[in-house]
């Protein structure tokens, strides 16, 4: 695919963590840490991005309690520790929206395709066609030791032969595990369910179908008990930062998201994932690339960064993440985000530093700066995601022609 032109409307989602991406920020006075854990608290931030008219949000999720290191888990006291589970909190929330897409993250690595197939499938139900999964992997040890089922050998270089080939694995098992999902999804025919009380026919059983997949890591018959989602095919994200991690994106994702700190950098990521694309056999399909932001917004670029030092020192140390971090006002960031999208990029997907702070700039100040410059929406144009993305909805692939 071509890359977007400068003109081209941006879309625009916000990743949910906690009470924010900086480890510091539940001591904010805008954080609302003693709500962290009611349905109250996720609803009113995924109304907030609503309120901005953005694409959808994204609802991080782990498999082991947060932690300051990459791989091993930590003792740390004074960072919030614990999650929700993020599929069961979009499914809450979904009926108190009605625009916004709703996209949980689930990891692949322990968690059975079957499973998740019906999961999103009941969101996207629920949420009357506006869900989506980013799929995710693990790595570390101690998330295996919950399950008993592998073990996880520990990564201690990542130039180690033995761990490319770990990683490797991993991310193939990942696309294994979205082609199941997506084969469960179309194991229904639009039409299956007749429902016809005066015949008794409730369903027609030649339009379910086994998908009898057979590879390395997974073997399902199916069909899913669950019939074929509003969308048909829920959009399907992932988060890449080098070339295994790309191909998964190429091989299985309608979005990407990838952690360019600078345009030339933007540039050659999507150029990459686009030959990756290629290889995969899937050059005709629609693939968005977005690029990942932590922002630090302030009307005063002075202030957001008089915050993050502030944040960094409570910390103890200054807050480095695998995306750029940007600290400013919202017309700066404006500026950053259309010269990024210069480089083929669709879209942008932004971190909040602090989500009771930052998450409002976002919707209330930097989305009307972006209105004015006409490069975002200014009404939703769609009922559901694919429909905002862009993206048609998909044939089934067992129906007959």
């Amino acid at each position: 695919m071509s890359p977007n032109p400068p003109s081209s409307p941006l879309h625009l989602a916000v990743a949910l963590d906690g009470t924010g991406w900086h480890p510091a920020s539940w001591r904010e006075p805008a954080a609302r840490p003693r709500e962290l854990f009611t349905a109250g608290y996720w609803a009113d931030l995924v109304g907030e991005a609503e309120r901005g008219l953005l694409d959808f949000v994204t609802l991080e999720d782990g498999l082991g309690p947060q932690s300051s290191h990459f791989l091993d888990p930590d003792d740390r006291r004074d960072q919030v520790r614990g999650r929700l589970d993020a599929v069961l909190t979009a499914a809450r929330v979904a009926p108190l929206t009605r625009h916004i897409g709703l996209v949980p993250t689930v990891v692949a690595t322990h968690t059975e395709p079957f499973h998740i197939s019906k999961a999103i499938a009941t969101l996207d139900y629920v949420s009357t066609g506006r869900a989506g999964l980013r799929v995710q992997i693990s790595a570390r040890p101690n998330e295996a030791a919950h399950f008993g089922r592998r073990t996880v050998p520990r990564i201690r270089a990542y130039d180690d032969p033995a761990t490319r080939e770990l990683v490797t694995d991993l991310f193939d098992e990942a696309a294994d595990h979205v082609e199941v999902v997506r084969r469960l999804w179309d194991s229904w025919e639009d039409d299956a369910e007749i429902r016809d009380a005066a015949t008794g026919r409730f369903i027609d059983r030649d339009k379910l179908h086994y998908i009898d997949f057979h590879g390395r890591h997974f073997s399902v018959k199916g069909p899913s008990i669950t019939p074929r989602p509003p969308q048909g095919q829920p959009p399907v994200t992932a988060l890449a930062h080098d070339t295994v991690p790309y191909r998964l994106v190429a091989r299985a994702a309608d979005v990407g998201y990838v952690t360019p700190h600078d345009t030339g950098q933007a540039r050659d990521i999507v150029a990459e994932i686009r030959r990756e694309q290629r290889a995969a056999g899937r050059a005709g399909e629609p693939l968005h690339v977005f690029a990942d932001l932590v922002v630090f917004l302030d009307d005063d670029p002075a202030e957001a960064a008089a915050r993050r030092d502030r944040l960094d020192t409570l910390v103890g140390e200054e807050y480095v993440s695998d995306a750029r971090i940007f600290t400013g006002s919202p017309t700066q960031l404006a500026d950053l985000l259309q010269e990024f999208a210069e480089s083929g990029l669709a879209g942008f997907r932004l971190r909040p530093a602090v989500a009771g702070h930052d998450l409002p700039a976002i919707s209330r100040k930097l989305v009307p700066e972006l209105q004015r410059r006409g490069v975002f929406r200014r009404a939703y144009e769609a009922d559901t995601l694919r429909g905002l993305l862009g993206l048609d909805r998909p044939a089934n692939r067992y129906a007959a022609a």
